[in-house]
């Protein structure tokens, strides 16, 4: 059975050199961070130097896509293509089991009102496009 999509008409990332290896993962469905090589912390988003001790010698680690609520908001209105026809939605910080890394994501696959400051998510791919691949949270 084929699913008819939507062209999907919100602003899509741009990936470049320090992020590509980030967008390749999630179109495997695989999230990953980086992790610094001389202090050890984990930080996100994707940068060519550790935002702690400022060492250049990074790698990228996989990560297990569960975390918690962090913050979040509910998003009654935009007039946004796209985003209209979405609201309400939740755009939340999530932090990543995985060294306490934020990352800003949308909540899924519940209602707005269910969502609460450290809720357990996980995370689900959301293929948008061929090239592009989101990650989104859902209740774990």
């Amino acid at each position: 059975m084929t699913e008819d999509k939507k062209p999907y008409v919100k602003p899509l990332p741009v990936p470049n050199m320090e992020s590509e290896p980030f967008w390749s993962a999630l179109k495997e469905h695989r999230l990953q961070v980086q992790r610094c090589k001389s202090c050890s912390k984990h930080y996100f988003y994707p940068r060519s130097h550790c935002p702690f001790c400022y060492g250049g010698d990074v790698e990228w680690v996989g990560c297990s896509g569960k975390g918690k609520v962090h913050t979040f908001s509910v998003i009654r209105q935009n007039l946004a293509p796209g985003f209209r026809e979405e609201a309400p939605y939740v755009v939340a910080m999530v932090e990543l089991d995985e060294g306490g890394v934020q990352m800003m994501t949308n909540i899924v696959e519940c209602e707005p009102g269910d969502v609460s400051i450290g809720m357990p998510v996980q995370v689900k791919f959301e293929d948008v496009t061929d090239e592009i691949t989101l990650p989104k949270f859902k209740p774990a």
